[in-house]
């Protein structure tokens, strides 16, 4: 350590390879240490790591690093998310095959996280779209299958007509393919589907169990998959007919002036068989969005069949609609409207000139106020309602399930929101659904012994829709059962299949099967699971419910994939712009391209300013993001790992700043210069600083712990400081010893090279600095001396000091004594170890 300046472009470069050589970070299976599993969530290969893949990954390679340090064995492992439709745009886009895009962004995004010196497993690194991964996938598929968690059967889905291929409900924007923009449309499609509602209690009671997950993950969960309880009851029809309803207030019943029908009922489907103009107005309704989203805000339209039901109570005839915003998929697929208290059934009765009526008011002098621009869903109690006057909202719904029974036309009934799991997806680039299509035997499983089946090389992007139905041979197979001519299913299943067991192929992969039960049980459940807020809901549940449905069927012990859950804030930063004098639309600058100064901001182009726009996500189309790439080659890897760690709680968003990461450069060149101090030979030990040091490490220690990471760093700030004040006298080499081992796990390349002075190998395979439970104690403290209120002066003493002596050291000061000049000291309040207030 001779250099006056550390260099990161040579440091980094040469402690990765010696990582890597070593094999330094390899899980041992056969380890006898305890064991600690953690986990960021897995990329999609799209070619580039951004900076928000740096901070998730800085924060678990820390919690690794000192997981290591602390005597773990370690599983800390990086695959890649790699099928799904990006791959196919780009094949279709620029005439490349998507396995070949896909693994040269591996490649790519491979190298870029070498270049930050994060911890990996990389003997454990897997891809989803290789064969050895997803053809152990299909094997678990045959496995749900045959338990009966696996199902076919017709569902309307959301078509493309351009793309050829069914869309999520997410895809679908204002009724437009989110890529091709064209109308989507309502089909009938034989789909294959995960039987989740099996587990739908079990998920939903899990929950309570995940006490180190965000509370807003838990509840994102919970009211996705919406068990309500409710009524489901009949109207009599005009026609002769019964129609079943399910309703979550049954306590509204007498509020209802309507009936409403999906389109896809037999009601409607049998109103159409006669009226053109129903056909008509079904085939506007399969044109719209399905999404919850947007059934909220799109234009509430309805179709009146000429029927009406009968009210169970006041024998009113109420008139039957179909309506637009009521889904198939949901209760019964029919609905009893209450637009005094439902929004949805407000916005239709305005439209169509329909009764509404309140039946729940806040108190029973409120039953006439009328509604104003919406409904009124809340509690209160129950007005203009016959038998149910005054009761309150959850009496009332009780007593219309207990009389509906009891007359025997209604029940109650619990009913969730949770659908099963569509996973079929039309297209190439994804997981063969191993089944096989035959006419003399039906739907025949493909035998264990022929898996994988693997997709074909030999693709056709240039026509759209699913080049598996196109392609002349890959299809036409004999059937593995009679042995007649057959086909292959050509639908593959949904990335979120891919995503929900991987972190069990992490932890073991034998090549003939999924996984070892016997070395997941050393493993698992994940200790720490990080990744983004987007993924609490779908991802997570999926995962949740194949940990389960595996467990069902004796594959594995757990039930719960992930012990504790931590979703990272995004990095943000401000944005550059200008307006498009022609049109007026922004046009956005990156910050590469722009200099700051002030407030301001000039386009280096050409010298004129540009407009400073919000701190917000980064965004390629705002072109406000940072390539990593450039910040590690002009400040290093640990400048960048030591900023995503930095000032914003680790939950919260981070801004980026120039300044901020220049700020950071320094700090490395600081401790570089604070470590070339060290004496390994030194063995005395100035008390105040090893007291400052032990403090500290175990305070870091539980910070990180709890991934406090900028708690973490503002206290390694502080100890640094405190080192660097001390006498030049005075011995510091333990307590810069101990400040090396704090930095190793967030700047790992310094620490290495500062740590080639102490010997020993490498510093990733160092202990954490143990602590002296008696120098936590602090035998100091100061104390706060106030005249009038105000602060004099300050005392270090022995902690526990009695009041008198405060009181006289306080009085003796020479500060204090100036600040009273002379006044007579009326009163004295000493606060013991704390303050001592001069009352003149």
């Amino acid at each position: 350590m001779t250099a006056d300046r550390y260099d990161p472009a040579t440091s980094d470069i040469r402690w990765q390879k010696a990582w890597d050589q070593a094999q330094t970070f390899r899980a041992d299976d056969a380890s006898p240490k305890p064991r600690s599993y953690v986990l960021e969530m897995f990329p999609y290969p799209s070619g580039r790591i951004h900076i928000g893949h740096v901070r998730n990954y800085t924060m678990g390679d820390v919690l690794a690093r000192f997981k290591r340090m602390k005597g773990f064995e370690v599983l800390h492992p990086m695959g890649w998310d790699a099928f799904g439709m990006p791959a196919e745009n780009a094949a279709m886009e620029k005439g490349v095959h998507p396995g070949g895009w896909t693994r040269d962004n591996i490649a790519n995004m491979k190298a870029q996280l070498k270049r930050l010196g994060f911890a990996l497993d990389w003997s454990r690194e897997l891809a989803t779209c290789e064969p050895e991964y997803y053809g152990q996938e299909q094997a678990l598929f045959l496995d749900l299958y045959a338990a009966g968690l696996v199902y076919r059967k017709e569902s309307a889905v959301n078509w493309d007509p351009i793309d050829q291929t069914v869309l999520a409900n997410e895809q679908v924007i204002d009724g437009r393919g989110w890529r091709s923009g064209a109308l989507v449309e309502k089909r009938k499609l034989s789909q294959w589907f995960l039987k989740i509602t099996a587990f739908a209690d079990d998920l939903l009671n899990g929950l309570g169990a995940l006490d180190k997950w965000p509370e807003k993950v838990r509840v994102m969960q919970e009211n996705w998959i919406g068990k309500s309880q409710g009524l489901q009851f009949r109207f009599d029809l005009s026609n002769g007919e019964a129609l079943e309803v399910y309703t979550t207030r049954p306590d509204t019943i007498f509020g209802a002036s309507f009936v409403a029908v999906a389109a896809d009922h037999p009601v409607a489907q049998g109103v159409a068989a006669t009226q053109p103009a129903a056909q008509n107005f079904i085939a506007l309704c399969r044109k719209g969005g399905t999404t919850a989203a947007e059934l909220e805000t799109a234009e509430k339209l309805g179709f009146a069949t000429g029927l009406t039901a009968r009210h169970p109570f006041t024998g009113e005839d109420l008139p039957v609609y179909i309506a637009n915003f009521v889904l198939m998929d949901y209760g019964t697929g029919a609905i009893m409207a209450v637009p005094g208290h439902d929004q949805r059934d407000f916005d239709f009765a305005r439209k169509y000139g329909l009764p509404i009526l309140r039946v729940v008011a806040a108190s029973a002098d409120m039953a006439g106020t009328p509604f104003g621009d919406e409904a009124e869903a809340g509690d209160g109690i129950l007005v203009n309602s016959g038998f149910l006057d005054g009761m309150a909202v959850a009496e009332a719904k009780a007593a219309v399930i207990a009389r509906s029974e009891s007359e025997g036309w209604g029940q109650g009934k619990t009913v969730w929101r949770l659908r099963d799991w569509g996973v079929s997806r039309q297209r190439y680039w994804g997981t063969p659904i191993p089944f096989v299509h035959c006419e003399i035997c039906g739907v025949v499983p493909v035998p264990k012994k022929q898996l994988p089946v693997t997709l074909p090389d030999d693709v056709d992007f240039s026509v759209p829709g699913n080049p598996l139905d196109r392609h002349p041979t890959w299809k036409h197979v004999a059937c593995p059962q009679c042995g007649h001519p057959a086909r292959r299913e050509t639908d593959t299943l949904d990335t979120f299949v891919d995503s929900s067991w991987y972190f069990l192929r992490f932890a073991s992969q034998p090549a003939d099967r999924p996984f070892d039960p016997a070395v997941i049980a050393q493993w698992l459940p994940v200790e720490q699971y990080i990744g983004g807020i987007e993924h609490a809901i779908l991802h997570l549940l999926y995962a949740r419910f194949w940990t389960r449905a595996l467990a069902h069927i004796g594959l594995i012990q757990i039930t719960e994939p992930f012990a504790s859950l931590f979703t990272q804030g995004m990095v943000t930063h401000e944005t550059y712009e200008r307006r498009n004098p022609d049109n007026g639309q922004p046009i956005f600058f990156s910050p590469a391209e722009v200099d700051r100064s002030g407030d301001g901001a000039t386009l280096r182009a050409d010298g004129a300013p540009v407009e400073v726009g919000r701190v917000i996500k980064m965004s390629k189309s705002k072109k406000n993001v940072v390539d990593p790439d450039e910040i590690v080659a002009r400040f290093g890897a640990d400048a960048i790992r030591w900023f995503m760690l930095s000032d914003s709680p680790p939950e919260r968003d981070l801004p980026w700043s120039e300044a901020g990461i220049e700020g950071c450069a320094r700090f490395v060149q600081r401790l570089w210069r604070l470590f070339a101090h060290y004496d390994p030979a030194a063995t005395g030990e100035d008390m105040t600083i090893a007291r400052k040091a032990h403090q500290t490490v175990d305070a870091v220690a539980s910070d990180i712990g709890a991934l406090g990471f900028n708690k973490a760093v503002a206290r390694i700030y502080e100890l640094t400081g405190a080192i660097e004040k001390a006498a030049p006298s005075t011995d510091r080499s333990a307590a810069i010893r101990s400040l090396l081992l704090l930095v190793a796990p967030m700047m790992p390349h310094l620490a290495e090279e500062a740590w080639t002075r102490v010997g020993g190998g490498l510093i990733s395979d160092a202990a954490w600095p143990d602590v002296d439970p008696a120098l936590l104690i602090d035998d100091e403290v100061t104390v706060a001396v106030q005249v009038k209120g105000k602060l004099r002066d300050t005392l270090i003493v022995a902690k526990g000091t009695p009041r008198d002596v405060l009181e006289r050291l306080a009085l003796a000061s020479d500060k204090v004594q100036r600040a009273l000049d002379g006044a007579e000291v009326k009163k004295v309040i000493v606060v013991p170890d704390r303050l001592v207030n001069l009352v003149a």
